[in-house]
């Protein structure tokens, strides 16, 4: 375990992060340094054309939105009011075909219209504004990317949106308008079906049901040509929304900001430039440093 030893495993380090992060030689050299300043200097760079953000609930929780699994303010932590067998059967399809109200209940809570976009918002509509954005994928069923101001394209909703509803009768299958539904909840009564009288249901993904078919087309066809990749407020547990991050090229630089760790052993987690232990990527502070390296300006108040 001599000095040769050491500069071995250098070189395979050296190697490693060559191939993930961009960093070998000058020629080949994306990332000038493992910061935000050096993924903003990136950014503004001819080699960076193309970025996609995945995002989780953690980019909503500074609008009054909980996430799912903190352990003591996530959602999962605070729906005992509702005597669930266990917190995830209210986003079961079997469990809400049968026993529809603690969804309806907690969707009050929730819905659509009441928060406002955090800055994480209307940073990736500034991604769009410069021409950078490739796409969103968000898991998050708050709309909050459509009120900052991303259109349908810009998105994939993964899992998927309040703005449309149908009946669960494979039957029936009758579509809802976002109104109708909003006008059901807040009057505290089961949205039922006009046409069968089985229940309505908000497109939104439960566990037991199908992606949309979107996540899946864009998939194919965006992760061959992005340049970046930005992970933000998202722990990387559900799966296959987790699995978008080895989509990529394995040259292409993957910058994970999240507030808690990832729950993931995937090894592609190891070719990312990380950023969180209690960092707060939703502050003002974070934005203004980041928004002077890339605009050379000051950002707006």
């Amino acid at each position: 375990m001599g000095e040769g030893w050491r500069e071995g495993e250098m070189d395979f380090l050296r190697n490693f992060f060559s191939q993930t992060l961009g960093l070998g030689t000058q020629k080949e050299r994306l990332l000038d340094d493992l910061t935000l300043e050096g993924v903003a200097r990136f950014m503004l760079s001819e080699r960076c054309r193309r970025v996609i953000c995945l995002v989780g609930a953690g980019i909503s929780t500074s609008a009054g939105i909980p996430d799912f699994r903190s352990p003591s303010t996530g959602l999962y932590a605070n729906l005992q009011k509702y005597h669930l067998p266990y917190p995830e059967a209210i986003f079961e399809i079997g469990y809400f075909k049968k026993h529809p109200e603690p969804f309806f209940a907690l969707a009050k809570e929730l819905y659509p219209g009441q928060f406002k976009p955090t800055l994480c918002h209307y940073f990736i509509r500034l991604l769009k504004e410069k021409g950078l954005l490739l796409r969103c994928y968000t898991q998050n069923i708050d709309t909050l990317e459509r009120v900052a101001g991303l259109e349908p394209e810009d998105l994939v909703e993964a899992h998927g949106t309040f703005y449309t509803s149908h009946c669960v009768s494979p039957l029936c299958r009758q579509e809802y308008a976002l109104s109708w539904m909003k006008e059901k909840i807040f009057s505290e009564v089961t949205p039922k079906c006009e046409k069968c009288q089985s229940v309505v249901k908000p497109d939104v993904v439960f566990f037991g049901e199908n992606l949309p078919a979107r996540f899946f087309s864009c998939m194919q066809s965006d992760f061959l040509k992005v340049d970046l990749l930005i992970i933000m407020g998202t722990s990387l547990q559900v799966q296959p929304f987790a699995s978008l991050i080895g989509k990529a090229p394995l040259s292409t630089p993957r910058l994970l900001i999240n507030k808690e760790k990832t729950g993931q052993t995937d090894p592609f987690l190891g070719m990312m430039m990380g950023l969180g232990g209690g960092m707060d990527f939703d502050s003002k502070k974070a934005y203004r440093r980041s928004w002077r390296t890339w605009s050379g300006r000051s950002m707006p108040a």
